[in-house]
């Protein structure tokens, strides 16, 4: 029996394809007496078995050897076509944590969305998310792996524009996805290029070609920034991060999982080409840059933010920054532990911020207040997310940022200033966070706010537990290290950087009078940060003006040139014909005539120019 689940784990990614097909007939409208609830069930029907499948299949690996399927879907002459999938510790296990923390959004999506008139689309929706990821984590292709991610990326703006009536909306459905299409854009062309050079597109194959591969540096370089920019388009890294705020317009749902597994698919990718990446050291160092610019900008501007959905968006964006700086100190392992331990944190905290939401019916930070004795399993909830979001004993992060930071605190040990610069920033915004929801006087819309359903609730307590078990569930696979290899140095660095990070989260100045501060130095700062260093500004005036001034041209030269030209030669064209019909007598003497003086002038013509005539 454990046999066969094993053959077929392949299976889980058709699990929540079929539930989202399913959805079908409810989200079109062909059946209406049901409701749309019907539809919900059967997708989280079908999410429970690929759940149970893949833990089955994760208990039992352990003592199994990895092993890479080979699934021939066409195959004719020297042409095939098959799907390379890889059934190994670390795919199924991500296979386990997307199917598992669907699951628990999908339980959260039917108190959450419960009086939405498309509940059965948005299943759909989250079905199609889930196939996709689910398919990503066993590929061992690049090729599906890249079809995959372009499947992602629809998904994503299908959800980020779930509330279409809203124009807000809209936009922020048409930028995510046109951002995500630039980073897609350069991913294809490396894997074309790849496909040309190595002749297969399998990891498997990748990683023998990489190792024999005489590429010119330039080649190599630009091969590697092309497999870069897919991920950091799907993980919101500079310059392809502003997607990523701006998707928060969409059901919050959706943002659980945009949050905690959208992101770390794009980082998964990048832990799968490392192999790749090392053919280029130039490659290797844009990669060191962009996360450190990303971890550091980001956790600085969620300072600023008063929207709960961007202060906790911009955190995201930071730990992915974080994963891109492992990957490029080629630490893929630490990378993968970070991403696990940031998925689950993450999606605790944005079910107790959509919980929030719910309840207040509003986003804005500064509307908050007194939440704590009305809704403890939401702040509760927030507390133990938060907790494990940074490097606090004993929980996941910490050891994931331990076992990274103790690997380089010799070799590389400036990493460490930036870990404990993220992480102590990132304490003080989650403190300030909690202070704003939590702490204080309740404010005019939080007065009367009630406790979430259970369909709320059960979600964001499973969370709760899974967070303060997960360094049981590490330690039960081998990967916290003993306390003999631990450097205390970096130890007490990363605890001392959350301690000072809260203290000054808890002890800061905080009036909700007003959203920007009333003396100018710090406004003006305060402006740079909420404004994402004016980025988007500054897109606007070079890439989209440079991009607007060529279209213009590239429109009057269609417009004056070539429509010019096939003008003129139909104006022409028209002019001969309208000339010519009046020489039309009728008479085919007067035809024949005309035929034979044209013919004998080019004959006259041609001969002269052959030189048979010669005049003296």
């Amino acid at each position: 029996m454990n046999d066969f689940l094993f053959l077929t784990s392949w299976l889980v990614p058709l699990y929540s394809l079929v539930g989202a097909i399913f959805t079908l007939p409810w989200s079109l409208g062909i059946i209406q007496r049901t409701g749309q609830r019907p539809a919900a069930y059967l997708n989280l029907l079908t999410t429970i078995v690929g759940f149970i499948h893949s833990l089955i299949v994760f208990k039992n690996i352990w003592i199994r050897e990895q092993e890479n399927l080979i699934i021939t879907w066409f195959q004719a002459g020297d042409f095939n076509l098959s799907f390379a999938l890889e059934l190994s510790v670390v795919s199924i296990g991500a296979t386990v944590l997307i199917t598992g923390l669907s699951l628990l959004a999908q339980i959260y999506a039917l108190g959450y969305m419960e009086k939405d008139w498309s509940l059965a689309r948005f299943f759909g929706l989250l079905g199609f998310f889930e196939a996709a990821l689910s398919g990503l984590a066993i590929s061992d292709s690049l090729f599906v792996s890249y079809a995959l991610l372009e499947v992602l990326t629809l998904s994503t703006y299908l959800l980020v524009g779930f509330w279409y009536a809203q124009p807000l909306v809209v936009t922020a459905a048409r930028d995510a996805f046109l951002t995500k299409r630039v980073g897609d854009l350069l991913l294809l062309m490396a894997v074309v290029s790849l496909s040309y050079l190595a002749g297969s597109l399998n990891f498997s194959d990748l990683y023998e070609w990489a190792q024999t591969a005489s590429l010119s540096p330039i080649n190599s370089t630009l091969l590697c920034l092309g497999l870069i920019a897919g991920p950091a388009g799907k993980c919101a890294q500079f310059p392809l991060h502003l997607w990523l705020d701006e998707a928060m317009e969409g059901p919050n749902p959706a943002s659980v999982m945009r949050n905690s597994l959208v992101v770390a698919g794009g980082a998964y990718i990048l832990y799968k080409i490392q192999p790749l990446l090392s053919m280029s050291p130039v490659a290797l160092n844009i990669l060191v840059i962009m996360g450190i610019i990303t971890a550091i900008g980001a956790t600085l501007v969620s300072l600023a933010q008063i929207d709960i959905k961007r202060a906790l968006s911009h955190s995201t964006s930071a730990y992915m920054g974080l994963v891109f700086l492992a990957v490029g100190l080629e630490q893929g392992g630490v990378a993968i532990m970070l991403l696990l331990t940031h998925a689950i944190a993450k999606a605790l905290l944005f079910m107790s911020s959509g919980s929030v939401i719910y309840t207040t019916q509003t986003q804005d930070l500064t509307e908050m207040g007194g939440l704590w004795s009305k809704m403890p399993a939401t702040t509760t909830a927030f507390i133990v997310g938060s907790a494990g979001m940074v490097t606090l004993l004993p929980l996941g992060s910490f050891w994931a940022m331990l076992a990274w930071a103790d690997g380089l605190a010799k070799v590389s040990p400036w990493v460490i200033i930036v870990l404990v610069l993220v992480n102590g920033l990132t304490a003080l915004n989650l403190t300030r966070v909690f202070r704003l929801i939590f702490w204080g006087q309740p404010q005019q819309k939080t007065r009367r706010a009630p406790e979430v359903s259970w369909q709320m609730a059960v979600p964001m307590v499973t969370l709760t537990i899974l967070t303060l078990l997960l360094p049981l569930m590490l330690q039960q696979w081998y990967l916290l290290p003993s306390w003999e290899s631990i450097d205390w140095f970096v130890l007490s660095s990363l605890v001392v950087s959350t301690i000072m990070g809260v203290t000054i989260g808890a002890t800061m100045y905080l009036h909700k009078a007003w959203s920007r501060s009333r003396i100018l130095v710090w406004r003006m700062l305060q402006d740079l940060l909420g404004y994402d260093f004016y980025i988007d500004r500054i897109y606007r005036v070079t890439i989209v003006s440079a991009v607007g001034l060529l279209s213009q041209v590239s429109a009057w030269c269609d417009r004056f040139l070539v429509d010019g030209i096939v003008n003129l030669v139909g104006f022409a064209t028209i002019f001969g014909g309208q000339s010519l019909k009046y020489s039309a007598s009728g008479q085919s003497q007067g035809y024949m005539f005309t035929i034979l003086f044209v013919i004998s002038i080019l004959g006259f013509l041609i001969s002269l120019s052959l030189g048979l005539f010669t005049f003296s």
